[in-house]
């Protein structure tokens, strides 16, 4: 990896030494965490940094990977460690859980249906991942995360309990996800919460959430390709992967999905004796004169809605509460040889629930003056897809300036083992004007940055990926340029090496639509998109060498000149997750 990184890299690439002097400074501070003993006086950060020595590693994923074919060597490690914190499978009972799998949307799912039940006058909880910008967002009591305090309180009282239980048969802490989800049992029970919306990780069936033995209602929300090296290479794999949630006489509710994932569904649901309602559109439950007003944009957020409306009126009609909605006369039938969930009329509670749902990150918009930015973390080839139709919809309804030139911009990063190619194909139609690339590394320095460091990784990995992605996306440009003879080609800019810490690689001569650049870090690349146009970002450092590359010395010329500059930031969660901290720094308070 290292000498293909040497290979990509210029001559004074001044980017990855002050990377390689983050990365060994933050493996020192992991370190020193590991060593860290809770007293009185131990800090929320504290809590965090240990958290993060629980990251799992590239060799020790490997070994996950190994295990999943066992789903006893799974499940039962993680009853194991639930036994050691103090609590028993039994005890999950008493949470009355919501569990929630899919591909796509499974977290717009929870967050609507925890949105709705909040409504009624419960008391939620709500489990998710990954965390945007602080990772006490996973664990939220009534849609707030909980706050540093009580996860300072909770993670050091786990951990301990941990460390005093181990012996030399089993290894002292669990991983990074499943302490957490021991860790989120734990403050649900304690807090005393009425319910718990528990989104799977990844999967179903070797997820360490499925060792909740009696959830109230299961939910499967939209499926497509995504983790194959852990799930399967066919949707078909994957679907059997996602019915492992199903369990015996608990109702469950999908979404419309293709034919052969739905038959492995139906099979699955029938093996576990499990009932399976396939959800009616969205439009079912609208009356003519009152569509549904959704908090989530963009039209895949309808399928997500129409599933959170059946997951929250089964649990309350399990549980025995009254004004659930009527049921609706309808000449619906399923054409998908599926049992059709009920239609009914929504309550002025979900229909409230519906509208006042926010999931930061997802199709998200940030409007700054000049500046529009447009957030959401897809990173699979269909929420990609969803995705462009929402930007290109809300870019098109956007009032137009007479001023000045409009610029579009992508910023882009993608993580695993995801088809990039296939992702930036999909997203050359939205016709950017530039293409920058970054590390989810939202600063150069690690100081104040732990909750968003990523030990799964290597340094060498996430660096080659984003000149790999430029390389992929110039191409592409280069391919689409061959085919249509009206695009100009622009004069060849210098090819020298690039003198400081911002750009890493000098793109070669190309159509003028390909101008890309990547950039050290999401800070950098923030810098250079805005111009200082955004009155809210206000970067630590004003790093040399912004401008020394001919393509980032133009560009800054147009986007200070630009009547609207419109940013498309998708590709990673995570990648989000950094944006959304520099340009919104309440959300790390």
């Amino acid at each position: 990896m290292m000498g293909k990184l040497r290979r990509l890299w210029p001559a004074s690439g001044l980017g990855l030494k002050e990377l390689k002097t983050w990365f060994t400074f933050s493996m020192i501070c992991r370190s020193i965490s590991a060593s860290l003993r809770w007293d009185e006086n131990a800090s929320f950060e504290d809590a965090v940094r240990t958290l993060n020595t629980l990251q799992t590693n590239a060799s020790f994923l490997e070994q996950i990977k190994q295990e999943r074919g066992n789903p006893q060597v799974q499940l039962e490690a993680m009853k194991d460690y639930l036994v050691r914190s103090g609590l028993q499978i039994e005890d999950l009972d008493r949470l009355k859980i919501i569990h929630v799998t899919g591909t796509k949307g499974k977290g717009s799912t929870c967050a609507f249906t925890e949105r709705i039940l909040r409504g009624y006058g419960l008391k939620t909880g709500f489990y998710s991942s990954p965390h945007l910008v602080q990772v006490r967002e996973r664990i939220r009591i009534n849609g707030e995360p909980i706050s540093p305090e009580l996860f300072t309180k909770y993670f050091w009282r786990l951990y301990h309990r941990l460390e005093e239980t181990k012996d030399d048969t089993c290894v002292s802490m669990p991983p990074y996800f499943r302490f957490l989800t021991i860790m989120a049992f734990h403050v649900f029970l304690q807090e005393k919460v009425d319910l718990a919306v528990v989104e799977v990780g990844i999967g179903g069936a070797y997820d360490c959430t499925n060792i909740v033995r009696k959830p109230v209602v299961c939910g499967i929300s939209s499926l497509g390709i995504d983790h194959t090296s852990i799930l399967g290479d066919t949707i078909e794999k994957i679907a059997w992967q996602k019915a492992g949630i199903f369990k015996p006489g608990v109702p469950a509710f999908t979404v419309s999905q293709p034919d052969s994932p739905l038959e492995v569904l139906k099979d699955q649901a029938r093996q576990l004796l499990c009932p399976l309602y396939l959800c009616p559109s969205l439009e079912a439950f609208e009356e003519e004169a009152q569509p549904l007003q959704l908090g989530l944009a963009g039209d895949h957020q309808r399928s997500n809605a129409a599933l959170a409306l059946q997951l929250a009126r089964c649990w309350l009609q399990r549980q025995g509460h009254k004004g659930i909605g009527e049921l609706r006369a309808t000449r619906l039938t399923s054409q998908q040889s599926l049992p059709l969930a009920p239609v009914f009329h929504p309550t002025w509670i979900m229909k409230q629930g519906l509208w006042h749902t926010e999931w930061l990150g997802r199709t998200q918009v940030l409007r700054r003056g000049a500046l529009t930015w447009y957030l959401d973390g897809a990173h699979t080839t269909s929420s990609i897809q969803a995705g462009i139709k929402w930007f290109r919809r809300a870019v098109l309804n956007q009032e137009k300036s007479i001023n000045g030139p409009e610029v579009r911009v992508l910023l882009f990063n993608a993580t695993g083992e995801r088809d990039t190619a296939a992702l930036l194909k999909l997203l050359q139609s939205c016709q950017f004007d530039y293409a920058v690339f970054c590390p989810n590394l939202t600063e150069m320095s690690p100081v104040g940055n732990a909750d968003q460091q990523n030990f799964t990784v290597t340094l060498d990995h996430m660096l080659t990926r984003c000149l790999e992605n430029q390389k992929q996306w110039n191409q592409l440009a280069e391919e689409k340029a061959g085919q249509d003879p009206w695009l100009a080609q622009a004069p060849e800019p210098s090819t020298g090496p690039l003198h400081g810490p911002l750009l890493l690689v000098p793109p070669a001569p190309r159509p003028l639509n390909t101008n890309s650049l990547v950039f050290s870090c999401i800070s950098h690349a923030l810098q250079w998109i805005s111009q200082g146009r955004d009155p809210h970002f206000r970067p630590s450092s004003s790093p040399r060498g912004l401008h020394s590359h001919p393509v980032a010395s133009s560009g800054a010329v147009l986007l200070k000149e630009a009547s609207s500059i419109q940013v498309l930031v998708t590709g990673s969660l995570h990648l989000v997750g950094g944006v959304l901290k520099l340009l919104d720094p309440t959300l790390s308070q």
